[in-house]
């Protein structure tokens, strides 16, 4: 299949990420896990959601991996990959503004919500472009996946650093009280 030819590369490499970035995710969650301001409702706010976003990172690779007959399947499927972001953006906004532990920022709506919204609508509108601007729609889809990939690398490395700096140093200061 001549569209996706050259592609093989790039999702190879965005794939493994997302797949080690999740088994680090993983590791960190555990690790953070016994901190005393750990809450549940948070980490579903904001740890779930980057195992999310890895995950369809992964899915993406995959499907475009694929040996399809054709781009259309694959299109097809990363569309509907796309509109269940976008449902799953929504269901984020609800858990964050529903959440106690944490007061989100500018930066936490820009990463949790705005950035995956947006490489969840890039997927979902790609597919009807595919047909007349296939290699359009194609760095459509990878630079959706390289959003959700460094979207996750931000939201993950901001979670440890909030729990590194925040969390440990307010729990050294209710053991000396």
């Amino acid at each position: 299949m001549t569209t996706l030819d050259g592609w093989d590369n790039f999702y190879v490499m965005v794939g493994s990420s997302a797949g080690a970035l999740i088994g680090l995710q993983f590791v960190v969650m555990t690790l953070i896990a016994e901190l005393p301001t750990a809450d549940s409702q948070a980490g579903n706010a904001f740890g779930t959601p980057n195992v999310v976003h890895f995950g369809v990172v992964l899915l993406l690779s995959a499907i475009v991996l694929a040996p399809w007959d054709g781009v259309s399947i694959a299109a097809d499927l990363w569309g509907l990959l796309g509109f269940g972001g976008l449902i799953y953006c929504g269901i984020v906004v609800r858990r964050m503004r529903s959440q106690k532990a944490y007061h989100p920022v500018l930066e936490d709506w820009a990463f949790h919500c705005l950035m995956p919204l947006v490489a969840y609508a890039m997927l979902a509108a790609s597919p009807w472009s595919v047909g007349s601007h296939p290699r359009a729609a194609l760095f459509s889809v990878g630079a959706a996946a390289l959003l959700l990939l460094y979207t996750g690398i931000h939201n993950a490395w901001d979670t440890v650093m909030y729990h590194v700096f925040f969390t440990r140093k307010k729990s050294r200061e209710s053991e000396r009280t």
